[in-house]
């Protein structure tokens, strides 16, 4: 079996447009993305998947400079971009990872990965419903119900999201989700706003070890600083997804 991650990313953004190749303390966000999830342990390749547009070329650049693969594909359908990285890649298991999660936490990818080994499902997560904070997600299912999916979403949002037509169809899929001990759901460490990168910076200037920190050394700085929590407590989890649902139509 290969497991695949697939880290989804694009510089055009609507919120927060070129947030992939923003600074954050000398490295770029999705430099950030690419170095956590290299210390995960029961991964074979890491694959950035981004579009086809001229504007992504600085993101194959610097996928390349840290030392993982690229593939391009379609800009709006994004479960056909990661089909087909999935196919060329010969993944088995995926791991969808989105760039937008700088402070992600390897350990709980992994703990993910093996959620879903030993659950022998077809899709797992952190997120359905979340206890983890927003901005450690990660989404394991099968190739064969990312094919599933493929041959059978129709919707834009099942096209634009990758995971919904799986998450929607229970009596197709087997799925399962991974729960935090704590629901510590309320907080966000995602970059989605300008906000969220002022308060994911805020977060890693206050960590001592800046290579091997984990979510328990996170939730430490925002404890002994509230005021961080504040900065960008106003922005919803997922309104990009919810954006496509008021939109949606067969396609």
């Amino acid at each position: 079996m290969t497991t695949i991650i697939i880290i989804q990313a694009r510089m055009e953004s609507t919120r927060f447009p070129g947030k992939m190749m923003a600074d954050l303390l000398g490295k770029t966000v999705i430099g950030h993305v690419i170095s956590r999830v290299k210390k995960c342990k029961l991964v074979d390749k890491i694959v950035l998947a981004t579009t086809t547009s001229n504007e992504d070329d600085l993101l194959e650049s610097e996928a390349k400079k840290e030392g993982i693969s690229v593939f391009r594909g379609s800009e709006d359908d994004v479960l056909d971009r990661f089909y087909q990285a999935a196919k060329k890649y010969e993944a088995t298991i995926v791991v969808r990872i989105t760039g937008d999660c700088p402070l992600i936490d390897p350990k709980i990818i992994d703990k993910t990965i093996n959620f879903f080994n030993n659950e022998k499902c077809d899709y797992a997560s952190n997120t359905n419903p979340p206890t983890f904070p927003d901005g450690m997600d990660a989404e394991v299912f099968s190739f064969n119900s990312l094919e599933k999916a493929w041959k059978n979403a129709k919707l834009k949002s099942e096209r634009e999201h990758v995971t919904p037509y799986i998450k929607k169809n229970e009596e197709i899929f087997s799925n399962k989700n991974l729960e935090n001990e704590q629901d510590i759901s309320k907080y966000r460490m995602t970059i989605d706003e300008a906000e969220d990168l002022i308060a994911v910076k805020r977060i890693l200037e206050n960590i001592n070890d800046k290579e091997n920190y984990g979510l328990s050394d996170i939730m430490k700085v925002l404890e002994s600083d509230k005021k961080i929590i504040e900065i960008n407590r106003k922005y919803e989890r997922n309104e990009g997804y919810k954006i496509s649902l008021e939109k949606d139509e067969e396609i």
